[in-house]
C-alpha cells in the first residue's frame, strides 16, 4: 500500500480486503473488528437495543456479556474496559469464526502499563489475541473527510480489520461531560489531543462518522460518575452492573447516559450524532431488548 498520500477509509478497506476473517479490539476503552456481522447487517432491518444488567449478587459478567449478545441475535460472523467483558467478546468472535483477534488501543499514559493495569495483556494471553502497542509506524494519515478533522492520522490496526467493534467503558470526563462509544474513537487515532479537545463534541462525531463499527457494547459495569477521565478516588466509581449493545452508535451512547441521569439532548456530541444522522436516540424506533441475571 502506497502510505506518500492521504488515503480514505474506504480506499484502505478495499486495499486491504486480503485480510478478511481479522478483528481487532481496542483493550483498555475500545474494541474493534470490522465490516458488519452478518445477523445485524440485514438490509431495512430494524436497528438494536440491548441491555443488560446483572441484579443478583452473583451474577456472572462474562455469562451477561454472552446473553446480552445472544438477545441480539448472536455473533455470526460475516465478518478502560472490564477485562471480563473484553474477554467474553473475544471468545465469542473466535467462536463464531474469527480468524485473528487484535486488541489495540492508542493509550494517553504507557501502553504497556495501561494494559497491564487494566488486564487486557493478561485477556490476549488467555485468549490468544494479538495485543497491538501503539507506535508511530502504525498511523497512517488518512482523509476523515469530517465537518471539522480532515487528514489525521490513524491507528492502522483498527481500519486493517473485517468487522469493527467498540468496546468503550462509561465514564465522567471534564470536557465532553462523558465518555461513551463514540467518543472512544479518540482512541483510534493519533494526532494532538489538544486540537481534538477544540470543539470536541465535533471531534467526536466525526472520528464516530469514520470508523463506523458494527455494533457497540458500553461496559457500564462500573462507572466514573465523577472527575473522570482519570478520577480521583474509589468514591468516583459507581456499580451499575451493566451492558448497552446496539448497532446503533447515537442510540448506544443516549441509553447509557441516563445511567448518569443525563438527558441524552443535552449531551453535545449525542445531539450532533443524530443532527448529522449517525443515529437516533428516539428510542420508539429501535427494536429493544432486556437480559437480567
Amino acid at each position: 500500500m502506497n502510505f506518500d498520500e492521504p488515503i480514505t477509509r474506504r480506499e484502505s478497506i478495499r486495499k486491504l480486503l486480503q485480510l478478511s476473517g481479522s478483528l481487532a479490539l481496542s483493550g483498555a476503552a475500545a474494541g474493534a473488528i470490522q465490516s458488519p456481522l452478518a445477523s445485524w447487517a440485514a438490509p431495512g432491518k430494524k436497528k438494536f437495543l440491548v441491555e443488560g444488567v446483572g441484579q443478583t449478587e452473583e451474577y456472572n459478567v462474562k455469562e451477561l456479556t454472552r446473553k446480552t449478545f445472544e438477545a441480539a441475535g448472536g455473533m455470526n460472523l460475516a465478518a478502560s474496559t472490564h477485562p471480563e467483558v473484553l474477554e467474553a467478546v473475544i471468545e465469542l468472535c473466535q467462536e463464531a469464526g474469527a480468524k485473528q483477534v487484535r486488541i489495540a488501543d492508542n493509550t494517553i499514559h504507557d501502553a504497556r502499563r495501561c494494559f497491564a493495569v487494566t488486564g487486557a495483556g493478561m485477556v490476549a494471553k488467555n485468549t490468544g489475541a494479538d495485543l497491538i502497542y501503539p507506535r508511530s509506524s502504525l498511523m497512517r494519515d488518512m482523509n476523515l473527510q469530517g465537518n471539522k478533522l480532515d487528514v489525521w492520522p490513524v491507528f492502522v490496526p483498527l481500519i486493517e480489520a473485517d468487522t469493527l467493534i467498540n468496546l468503550p467503558v462509561a465514564k465522567h470526563h471534564s470536557l465532553s461531560t462523558l465518555t461513551l462509544g463514540m467518543k472512544n474513537w479518540i482512541g483510534g487515532v493519533g494526532g494532538s489531543r489538544w486540537s481534538l479537545h477544540q470543539d470536541i463534541h465535533m471531534s467526536i462525531v466525526d472520528l464516530a462518522q469514520f470508523f463506523k463499527p458494527a455494533v457497540t457494547l458500553i461496559d457500564a459495569i462500573r462507572v466514573m460518575h465523577r472527575n473522570g477521565p482519570s478520577g480521583g478516588n474509589r468514591s468516583d466509581v459507581a456499580q451499575k452492573n451493566t451492558l448497552i449493545l446496539s448497532d446503533d452508535p447515537v442510540a448506544a451512547d443516549a441509553r447509557a447516559a441516563l445511567l448518569f441521569d443525563r438527558k441524552p439532548k443535552d449531551i453535545g456530541f449525542i445531539r450532533l450524532g443524530q443532527k448529522w444522522e449517525l443515529g437516533s436516540y428516539d428510542f420508539d424506533k429501535l427494536d429493544q431488548r432486556k437480559v437480567v441475571l
